[in-house]
């Protein structure tokens, strides 16, 4: 959500060979990466865990050795292979991080976010992204499409579904029946005045963040202490029948964030695998030479569940992930 929005650009930022560069001409680069992890990440204290700090020793030392722009990419996705923490990303630069925030919260991504099908009576609505307004037009026509077929029963399939932003809104507040206090995101002026993670008690007095714009949310979870992230019911297209909602090892950040809405809502039946546990909010910014990073801003704790960063949505129904949809329809046709 607000979330790993690299993972869909990336696409985009294919790494193309560069001139030869001369030893230390990319240190400015490494420099500045250590320095932004340090100014921006959500809890300043987790970097000086024995595992960041060889990482981060990594990255300085890639500024004396990498050969290309190209050559510093490759070794640094390498670098940060075993991190402790996910959503930290580098990318060769494409405008302003400034241009590139503005530009997310009217991004389209060509279509094909969010698919629905049938099986006899039940829909069948896969979800592969959280990102792009065309996504959640595609989510919100779905459930049009389930209200008119009057459909028995849901199936919404996260397997393959790396997050992304507010396309989580739209799926999950088309089936609650309740308004849900869903988690809180928790940043940095949190973390320096606590050792703790919040508590239900610590929200008496926060509103919940209830937007739309990405770049509006970033500057919030930077600022504020807390952030909490609530649902309601819409007030059309509502589906309340039986709905069972499919993960893998896959679905990552804003999908974890649906998933365990949606099971902490009681109203679905999580079938398959263990999520990713890549649940994080993270936002870019410029780097010398020609690259931008996306760093974790915000750490995500859910209300009913704990933290998910680490751990993971743990499925009501382990299975497999290939077998889940089978699994989903064999209990729809013994209702």
């Amino acid at each position: 959500m607000i979330m790993s929005l690299t993972a869909s650009l990336a696409l985009a930022l294919s790494l193309q060979a560069s001139e030869p560069i001369a030893a230390g001409t990319l240190q400015p680069s490494a420099t500045a990466i250590t320095e932004l992890m340090r100014a921006h990440h959500y809890n300043p204290a987790d970097l000086d865990d024995p595992a960041y700090l060889a990482i981060e020793a990594g990255t300085l030392e890639l500024g004396e050795t990498a050969t290309d722009q190209a050559d510093f990419l490759r070794r640094f996705r390498d670098v940060w292979a075993d991190a402790p923490f996910s959503h930290v990303r580098l990318t060769p630069a494409r405008g302003t991080a400034a241009e590139l925030a503005a530009s997310i919260d009217t991004l389209n991504i060509g279509g094909g976010g969010a698919v629905l099908s049938w099986h006899d009576d039940t829909a069948i609505l896969n979800v592969t992204s959280m990102i792009g307004q065309d996504t959640i037009a595609e989510i919100n026509a779905a459930y049009v499409e389930i209200a008119e077929r009057g459909a028995d029963a849901l199936i919404i399939d996260l397997r393959q579904n790396g997050g992304g932003a507010f396309a989580v809104r739209p799926l999950v507040e088309h089936v609650v029946t309740e308004p849900l206090d869903a988690g809180v995101f928790v940043s940095q002026p949190w973390n320096a005045a606590h050792d703790r993670a919040p508590q239900r008690s610590d929200l008496a007095d926060v509103p919940l963040w209830e937007g739309w714009s990405l770049v509006t949310f970033w500057n919030a979870v930077q600022t504020e202490a807390l952030t909490p992230i609530g649902f309601q019911p819409a007030e059309d297209n509502h589906f309340d029948g039986p709905l069972y909602v499919l993960t893998s090892n896959e679905t990552a950040s804003a999908a974890e964030l649906a998933a365990d809405a949606l099971k902490a809502s009681g109203r679905a039946i999580l079938v398959g695998e263990t999520t990713a546990g890549e649940m994080l909010s993270q936002t870019v910014f410029d780097v010398p030479g020609g690259l931008q990073l996306w760093l974790p801003i915000a750490d995500y704790y859910s209300l009913a569940y704990g933290r998910i960063e680490g751990v993971g949505v743990a499925p009501d129904i382990a299975a497999d992930a290939g077998l889940a949809q089978d699994i989903a329809l064999d209990l729809i046709a013994r209702r």
